[in-house]
């Protein structure tokens, strides 16, 4: 069962929020300022969702689990105060694409530069990027590689710790400095990867456990319990993951995912997740106008290390 989750920004201040957490008996959502809270409906696969007027972008909120704690929404689209606060509503439409003639780069034909935002430049943002493509260009470069930049604690990290998979990291600039860059990148020539963390989270910030059995004891990674791609309820957190490529190549137009350590990736179920994550970008290159997105089965192999 494939489904979006997180704050999906509608119309006239209306936005639909969705948050799975199966063995809660209430959630609501707590806006910013607002005195009175919300209350969402529970599915059978352990969803909550409902629209919520009076919520435009830039609302700041959390969802209340069990009248008791107040966490961030772990498919927050933007932290703008940190791993431990609020997160905060995004319009995903607003921004105006200007890359129209893009038509993408071969697998074969890229030059790839590996590039992590907060040391390529002295400001370390997405914006300072776009001043030092014309650099990258003299070199031959047609294709950078950006690190992980999913929203981690502080300002400044080599992204691995990322714990909001959803939330372009606000120290950066967020998610309209990320599309900015990319828009720009496009413009120039230069195809956009993005490297990609399924196989671990971070440790500080990570609330996933409090919403649901989102990892596992089954399997043991370098860091801990695995993410729970094959046991009870895993079908939801496949979701939670697959939804989150979909959004990258989709929504912010990247060329192609790199994923990082994919043995790590623990998956004795009959479709392994990366096979169903290949098989959904493929459908989503079928249908997309644009048709410059790069296989998501390919980009994995080619970019392995």
């Amino acid at each position: 069962m494939y489904r979006k989750i997180g704050a999906e920004f509608l119309n006239e201040d209306n936005t639909k929020f969705t948050v799975w957490a199966p063995s809660q008996e209430n959630v609501e959502v707590i806006i910013k300022g607002k005195e009175k809270s919300e209350k969402l409906q529970k599915d059978k696969h352990g969803y909550w969702e409902g629209t919520i007027s009076n919520t435009p972008p830039g609302t700041l909120y959390k969802f209340k689990l069990n009248n008791k704690n107040e966490f961030p929404d772990p498919a927050s689209r933007s932290q703008p105060e940190g791993v431990h606060s609020w997160s905060q509503v995004v319009d995903q439409n607003a921004f105006k694409w200007e890359e129209k003639s893009w038509k993408g780069i071969s697998i074969k034909d890229m030059v790839i530069y590996e590039l992590h935002v907060g040391t390529f430049t002295s400001e370390g943002t997405f914006k300072a990027v776009t001043e030092k493509l014309d650099h990258l260009l003299e070199l031959g470069i047609n294709t950078i590689e950006i690190l992980p930049i999913s929203q981690f604690p502080e300002n400044r990290n080599w992204g691995y710790d990322g714990v909001y998979p959803y939330a372009a990291q606000h120290s950066y600039g967020g998610v309209e400095g990320l599309k900015k860059m990319i828009n720009t990148c496009h413009q120039k020539g230069i195809a956009v990867i993005l490297d990609a963390v399924y196989n671990h989270m971070g440790p500080e910030g990570n609330y996933l456990s409090q919403y649901g059995p989102y990892f596992t004891e089954k399997y043991k990674t370098p860091w801990g319990a695995a993410l729970n791609y094959d046991d009870k309820h895993s079908d939801e957190v496949r979701n939670f993951f697959i939804q989150n490529v979909l959004m990258w190549l989709e929504e912010f137009r990247f060329d192609g995912l790199r994923l990082d350590a994919i043995h790590e990736i623990i998956d004795r179920g009959a479709r392994h997740l990366l096979k169903e994550m290949s098989q959904k970008v493929d459908g989503l290159q079928e249908k997309t106008v644009r048709g410059n997105m790069c296989s998501l089965q390919k980009v994995i192999l080619m970019t392995l290390k």
